[in-house]
């Protein structure tokens, strides 16, 4: 049997994207969904490395973006509450509550990370692949990796999150800025106090907060308290700007101290005390970066761009990250559809591209400083 002949106008670039967390997956199936067979994904870690992380909140237009790849929410949401549980705390006990209405679902890193992977065809995943540069041979870009391979491509997208390589090769001027709080992670393995069902955000103080959400096997916490440069560095081993995610192994004795003896001392007592429980925990410190101003640069006769965290990684209060990069993934996906079944001119379709999408991730880093600010968070207010 002879196999259909394309149309002439049916465009076929190679597609590279760097980044396996989950823009990039997410990137990947909507342009294989769209009829391009050329496309790679490259992921620094190894298979081997262990992988995790915690909650997520996804709005509805990201929603309908996996719905149309065919990932059933019930996949990755185990609680599908809309509802965001305000509490003011005073002494240590709830003094006033305020319900709202989530337009979204949350979740968490690991289940939509594997619902993403597992309909990934074989091959198109490649691990251990860590980018060091991006040069041009022939007129099309050239990534270079750590191992000494390289991989020709038409299009690179890179989608490798808040220390971008990508960012750093293409707009090396806009750097991370630390903004002076961290956000301490656990996932505690017991019981929700009291039945928790909804997304719980307690208030004990300004330059405090403190989120608890159910998730598969017990919830995901997060407690974001001030913090200097340096005591990050005594607490985690290096800069907050240099070490973005302090993972398990990172947690001191004495960062694990500093978070329970806080928990003590602001927060109601069952909460306290599964901060205390939580062995596994983890800290994100928060950071800034000056807008940008593009997301498209050409090489050569290719292209590369940036989208989700490597392009403006925003502030977790914003709970944009994971949705400006599957939204931004989708519009890619696209123009990109446009040009390969249309024949439009690709310069154009990128630049369009860029100036629906642009305007709502500078929004959002604009809006993280304003959240924290009305919080207190990042002014090393003396705690209560």
């Amino acid at each position: 049997m002879t196999a259909p002949v394309r149309p002439a106008c049916d465009l076929q670039p190679a597609i590279a994207v760097v980044g396996g967390s989950l823009t990039g997956p997410v990137t990947a199936l909507l342009l294989l969904q769209a009829g391009f067979d050329d496309v790679t994904v490259f992921e620094a870690a190894p298979a081997s490395a262990p992988l995790g992380g915690g909650l997520i909140g996804l709005e509805h237009p990201a929603l309908d973006v996996l719905d149309r790849l065919g990932i059933d929410q019930r996949e990755f949401v185990a609680h599908d509450s809309e509802a965001i549980v305000e509490m003011s705390i005073r002494d240590r006990r709830p003094a006033e509550t305020i319900r709202r209405t989530y337009p979204g679902r949350n979740t968490t890193w690991t289940r939509l990370h594997q619902a993403l992977t597992r309909r990934l065809p074989a091959g198109v995943l490649q691990t251990g692949m860590k980018v060091t540069a991006l040069t041009e041979r022939a007129g099309r870009p050239v990534l270079r990796f750590r191992d000494g391979h390289t991989a020709a491509a038409d299009l690179v997208v890179f989608a490798d999150g808040r220390s971008s390589t990508g960012r750093r090769l293409l707009d090396s001027e806009r750097t991370l800025r630390y903004a002076g709080y961290v956000a301490h992670r656990g996932i505690a393995d017991i019981t929700p106090p009291a039945g928790l069902r909804d997304f719980l955000r307690l208030q004990p103080c300004p330059g405090v907060q403190f989120n608890l959400a159910p998730v598969p096997g017990g919830c995901d916490w997060t407690f974001y308290l001030d913090c200097t440069s340096g005591e990050y560095a005594r607490r985690f081993g290096a800069e907050p700007t240099r070490r973005v995610f302090a993972l398990p192994r990172h947690v001191s004795p004495a960062a694990r101290a500093h978070v329970d003896t806080h928990a003590d001392l602001l927060l109601p007592a069952e909460h306290a005390a599964l901060v205390r429980a939580t062995s596994t925990r983890m800290a994100v410190p928060v950071l800034d970066i000056t807008p940008p101003n593009r997301m498209v640069w050409p090489v050569g006769a290719g292209h590369a761009v940036l989208l989700g965290d490597a392009l403006a990684p925003v502030r977790p209060h914003t709970a944009r990250g994971a949705n400006n990069g599957i939204e931004q993934a989708a519009g890619l996906a696209a123009a990109l559809t446009q040009h390969r079944k249309y024949a439009a001119d690709l310069p154009a379709a990128l630049h369009g591209w860029q100036r629906r999408h642009l305007p709502a991730a500078v929004a959002a880093l604009h809006r993280g400083p304003v959240i924290g600010h009305r919080l207190g968070l990042g002014t090393h207010q003396p705690t209560p």
